[in-house]
């Protein structure tokens, strides 16, 4: 039996070196609506088609670049979205299995955060507000 359901995947977070060619990209090539939310500033901003997207955050180019050949490059996390019903399922299937996670409130969402095997981030979010008036 699982001990919860996921609805789909919400979207992938990535960093990128120049927000607005990126932004325009994913408008121009996939077609993807611009989602730039005012309590959340200037970033991330998510391109989204439906309820599924990119979420764009702006890279540190101070940072030791990395190969783009190599397989160690990853992506910051993936989020899957859940009901708020699963969410508190969720949460309680991680303490039983003694799986540490954060909490973190996104005003419009509320997410939950687990590291997988790998170590990568793996959120669980739900939407906090009336889904007609946010997609």
């Amino acid at each position: 039996m699982k001990p919860f359901n996921i609805n789909f995947l919400d979207h992938v977070a990535i960093y990128v070196k120049d927000m607005e060619v990126s932004i325009n990209w994913y408008a121009k090539v996939l077609g993807l609506k611009k989602y730039q939310l005012e309590k959340w500033g200037a970033f991330p901003v998510f391109m989204m088609t439906n309820k599924t997207g990119v979420a764009i955050f702006p890279a540190n180019l101070n940072h030791d670049k990395i190969n783009p050949e190599s397989r160690n490059v990853r992506i910051e996390h993936f989020a899957f979205n859940v009901t708020n019903d699963d969410f508190i399922k969720a949460q309680n299937h991680f303490k039983s299995l003694n799986i540490p996670f954060e909490f973190q409130d996104h005003h419009y969402f509320h997410s939950i955060y687990v590291r997988d095997p790998d170590n990568h981030k793996v959120e669980l979010t739900t939407i906090m507000v009336d889904e007609n008036s946010f997609y």
